[in-house]
């Protein structure tokens, strides 16, 4: 089974695209340098000796300063990113969640930077080890849909080795493109003294004989190399790590991470609160554990400590008999000297439980009792369940849950794997000093509950004519770091990891990633993964829907590694991605209460982003694009935060009130007047800072059952009837029309000036040490007009747009600009062709036409009890006497409310939330509209909608794919010719307006 990777996915593009733009006016070009042979050895040369020399292959920069901030500065614009004021160096952000994509999008804007403007050299610099292996296995599984893409365009791609120096030299003399992937440790250690060189500097840096006694960096050097950095705020954050990042001496540096520390020059931003909204990654829910019927022993859980006030107060979490009689575990607040069988209600299991001292050590927050009755570091529990019963609950539950997810997805062709973080290899092997192994007590209990829950009868589907006594061997296996020594049956043994970095380390990444793929598939039996939880960083796979962490130790993990090696996608068989919430949803095993994740996850958002949840400020706006390469700034912004106070959206403090979160709900936020025309800026701002994150509660989790009284209705027939016809569509549009449309925006905003060229001159140095430059100076010259030959324009466009050489012609001829293009053929190519396209996609769409297709081409009504649907009570469901299901799952934004509003409208009186599998075909991908709707109009006219419910009206707030593909939906209602009608709207109200 191979990856099948989507070439279209509009984010990526856009990620890709933000950074092939900020070289726009740059004409393909390479510069040439002499590289000595290997025969060589610099002054030990014989006399009579042949100097073997090659010629190598650089990257050339071919714009001036201004050109380059100005580009900057439009894609910053276009991205809704603050300006930049300057370009103080060519260092730039891309900022994509994990689970987006990021490592896919920097090797295809590789190929692209390539095929655009014939830059060669590329250098990948990697924090770990982890991620080291993790490109390696990317650039293996992209290659062939990369081939496929860029037309089998060659590429070299190879892990640096310092044993494999020979490399280096293919990489600065080949005319292919190269991509070399290293780990900052191989080039961090240089070195001061030439004497001390062995000891304190890496290989890279050191002169060597096979390399003609210059140093390996030096051939890169003279490439000008440019630079990704993944995860830079692991690579580049000590000024060692600048110094080595420099010394490769870039052409310019390209930084993809979702958590930057230095943002240099954000050219494109996809945060985590984006790519939860726009369902780029799974949906996170959270399953707790908790013993609530154990309340016969003293139960304390220390939530936190606060010291500020003049005293050290503490959070505990005890078990509480309430005026009611029962028993529940709930938040207190102690201090040093309180008795906890007086605030438990006098809870005998609580006596002698009295506060001695609240204290901090090197570790953390202790709280202590008095008399010997134990003490409670904070995060940690006293009493309640034995850890060990704990964790083997936890274990059997994750169990459970993975199975039926197979119940549910294995029929759509997805293998599920659950992922176990482990903190002691010896929990799940152990060997004896004659090193054979056993078990240790991870496997051991894995092993028997995975008998006890797999003979249910609700998973004998999944088990027929299987010996589950072979099965349970054979379904879990260990992903570990692999010892020098073999065990007693010669098979590799595991060893301990310490950080995730360590030389051995490496085995256990090659291992997942070399079964990346073969884990995906039915054949084989392996479902569930144990591995090192220092082993967190640099490897997911798609198929990853559940995670649970034993850790024996206190260690903290960060909430956002822990759920990323399961965020991304899932694939079936063929490799294809399955997108949408009702099939990606990861089940995270927490160690600790839902609210207590949450609260930490969202800690660890805002500091990692800057998003502030439930707080608006001036510096939610200050950054905003307001005109040009102006930002709205700090006067701006405080006026639209006093608007948004007078409006009753915030508090004095900027804490946002429900209002807010109403007037998004509904489409009506209020902007001052002056910003109008800025308010999808400002709403899009508003959304992140009033929402929260989405993270579900599994306990929460209900199937949604058929309404059988609404299926069976005539109504609903009625409105089915309507809608399920599928249409075919032709394209059509008026050749004179486009030619006029083009002629007329390339006439009135292309200007391209006679082309510049920046000349660096410098001496250079040439010692034993390598090559120095020094005294560097640079000017600014015109090109001479003359000199350059003319491309074949028509060709060129031609290709890029199939249009025919006739339909060109006279869109050149006709804008007035065609003088223009001696001035600079390559910018004014370009701005042409962006013309071109921007037009030909509007005008495909508006020339659209949709028919009918003949005969039994339909949505089968009998789909919606074929389809199995999943809610999450009070956050994403409600219940439902008027749709086809008895609850009606909703996404975020203006959906609930209109939910409730058809549910409560005496007008309504069948609707329904249009499924996944109903799609529309349009040029631009598959459309899924919200919902149908069938009104009884003054209790006698029937009107019959599909209606798209968005946030707002405004189409410039729209995305221009997103805008395009509703007008395809309404052309394809209005050629059914039934009486349907489609509409849009942002609330119930605005859908009532349309009767």
């Amino acid at each position: 089974m191979k990856f099948r990777f989507d070439p279209d996915l509009e984010y990526q593009r856009e990620a890709i695209s933000s950074v092939l733009d900020v070289f726009r006016g740059q004409e393909q070009g390479r510069t040439s340098f002499t590289v000595v042979g290997s025969g060589a050895q610099g002054a030990q040369l014989s006399a009579g000796a042949v100097l073997d020399e090659s010629l190598g292959i650089g990257n050339r920069l071919r714009i001036i300063e201004e050109d380059l901030l100005s580009n900057v500065q439009e894609i910053q614009v276009r991205n809704g990113i603050k300006p930049s004021a300057a370009i103080d160096a060519l260092n730039f952000t891309v900022e994509m969640e994990t689970g987006t994509g990021k490592t896919y999008v920097y090797l295809r804007t590789i190929l692209e930077l390539n095929q655009e403007y014939g830059f060669t050299k590329f250098v990948i610099v990697v924090p770990s080890v982890a991620i080291k292996e993790g490109v390696n296995k990317s650039i293996e599984i992209m290659r062939s849909h990369f081939d496929a893409l860029y037309d089998n365009t060659p590429f070299d791609a190879f892990v640096y080795s310092s044993s494999d120096l020979p490399k280096i030299r293919s990489f600065a003399t080949s005319d292919q493109i190269q991509i070399m992937v290293i780990n900052i440790d191989a080039f961090r250690r240089s070195f001061d003294d030439p004497a001390d060189e062995s000891k304190s500097a890496n290989i890279i840096h050191r002169a060597h004989e096979g390399m003609s006694w210059m140093k390996p960096i030096d051939f890169i050097r003279e490439t000008h190399p440019i630079v990704i950095i993944d995860e830079p705020q692991s690579v580049d954050t000590t000024k060692k790590s600048r110094e080595a990042i420099a010394s490769l001496n870039p052409l310019c540096t390209f930084r993809y991470s979702a958590t930057h520390v230095d943002k240099h020059h954000m050219l494109y931003r996809l945060d985590a609160v984006d790519a939860f909204e726009k369902k780029l990654v799974k949906q996170i829910e959270v399953a707790e554990l908790q013993s609530a019927d154990s309340h016969n022993s003293a139960y304390v859980h220390l939530r936190s400590v606060n010291n500020r006030g003049g005293g050290i107060k503490a959070s505990v979490e005890l078990d509480v008999e309430l005026r009611s009689g029962t028993v529940s575990r709930v938040n207190r607040t102690v201090s040093a000297g309180d008795d906890l069988h007086a605030i438990s209600g006098g809870r005998e299991a609580y006596l002698g439980y009295i506060v001695d001292d609240i204290y901090q050590t090197p570790d953390g927050w202790v709280l202590s009792f008095a008399g010997g009755a134990g003490e409670v570091g904070e995060g940690e529990t006293l009493g309640g369940m034995d850890p060990d019963a704990f964790r083997r609950m936890q274990i059997r539950h994750t169990i459970e849950t993975h199975l039926d997810k197979e119940l549910r997805l294995n029929p759509r062709g997805i293998k599920v794997l659950s992922l176990f973080f482990i903190d002691r290899v010896a929990n799940y092997r152990e060997y004896d000093q004659k090193g054979v192994p056993t078990k240790g007590k991870y496997a051991r209990w894995f092993e028997e509950e995975f008998r006890v829950v797999a003979d249910k009868a609700k998973y004998r589907t999944l088990f027929q004519e299987i010996d589950l006594d072979i099965e349970v061997e054979r379904v879990h296996d260990g992903y570990f770091a692999i010892d020098r020594k073999t065990d007693s049956k010669g098979r590799d043994r595991f060893k301990e990891s310490r950080t995730g970095a360590a030389k051995s380390d490496e085995s256990a990444y090659a291992l997942i990633m070399r079964d990346k793929e073969r884990l995906l598939r039915f054949d084989r039996p392996l479902r569930f993964i144990f591995s090192h939880s220092a082993l967190r960083e640099g490897w997911d796979n798609p198929n990853v829907f559940q995670i649970c962490t034993l850790n024996e130790s206190n260690s903290v993990i960060k909430k956002r590694q822990e759920i990323g090696r399961g965020l991304r996608i899932c694939v079936d068989q063929s490799g294809k991605r399955v997108p949408g919430f009702e099939v990606n949803t990861l089940t995270v095993m927490a160690n600790e209460s839902y609210e207590d994740f949450v609260k930490a996850l969202q800690k660890e958002l805002e500091e990692d982003t800057g998003i502030r949840f439930g707080i608006v400020d001036v510096g939610l706006f200050v950054d905003l694009p307001f005109d040009g390469d102006e930002a709205f700034g700090a006067e701006r912004a405080e006026s639209i935060v006093k608007h948004l106070r007078d409006a009753g959206y915030i508090d004095g403090a900027g804490n946002v009130k429900d209002e807010l979160r109403l007037a998004l709900r509904a489409g009506e936020v209020s902007v001052p007047e002056e910003f109008e025309e800025k308010a999808g800026l400002i709403v899009g701002r508003l959304r992140k800072a009033a929402g929260s994150l989405d993270v579900k509660r599994a306990r929460n989790r209900r199937q949604v059952e058929p309404n059988k009284a609404v299926l069976l209705s005539d109504e609903f027939k009625e409105l089915w009837a309507r809608i399920r016809p599928r249409t075919t569509y032709r394209v059509q549009f008026d050749s004179e029309k486009l030619i006029d449309q083009c002629a007329d925006e390339i006439h009135s905003t292309v200007m391209v000036n006679q082309g510049r060229v920046l000349l660096i001159t410098g001496k250079v140095e040439v010692a034993r040490g390598g090559l120095a430059s020094e005294d560097m100076s640079n000017r600014v010259y015109d090109f001479d007009p003359h000199r350059d030959g003319i491309p074949d324009i028509l060709g060129y466009l031609q290709d890029k747009t199939e249009l025919t050489r006739r339909t060109l012609a006279q869109i050149l001829v006709r804008s007035g600009k065609l003088h223009m293009l001696k001035n600079n053929p390559q910018k004014f190519l370009e701005q042409v062709l962006t013309i071109i396209r921007r037009k030909m996609q509007l005008m495909i769409v508006d020339g659209i036409k949709y028919e009918q297709i003949d005969g039994r081409e339909w949505y089968e009504q009998d789909l919606f009890e074929n389809q199995e649907l999943h809610g999450y009570l009070n956050e994403n469901m409600i219940e439902s006497t008027k749709s086809p299901y008895d609850h009606v799952v909703y996404d975020l934004g203006v959906e609930r409310g209109f939910a409730e509003e058809l549910e409560q409208s005496d007008d309504v009186k069948v609707y329904a939330k249009l499924p996944s599998w109903f799609k529309i075909d349009t040029p631009l991908g598959g459309y899924n509209p919200d919902w149908a709707v069938l009104v009884e109009h003054e209790g006698s006219e029937r009107l019959y909608f599909v209606v798209e419910t968005k946030g707002t009206l405004f189409t410039d707030a729209l995305r221009a794919t997103e805008k395009a593909k509703i007008n395809c939906g309404r052309k394809h209602i209005e050629a059914l010719e039934n009486g349907a009608r489609f509409e849009v709207a942002d609330s119930f109200i605005t859908f009532q307006e349309k009767w």
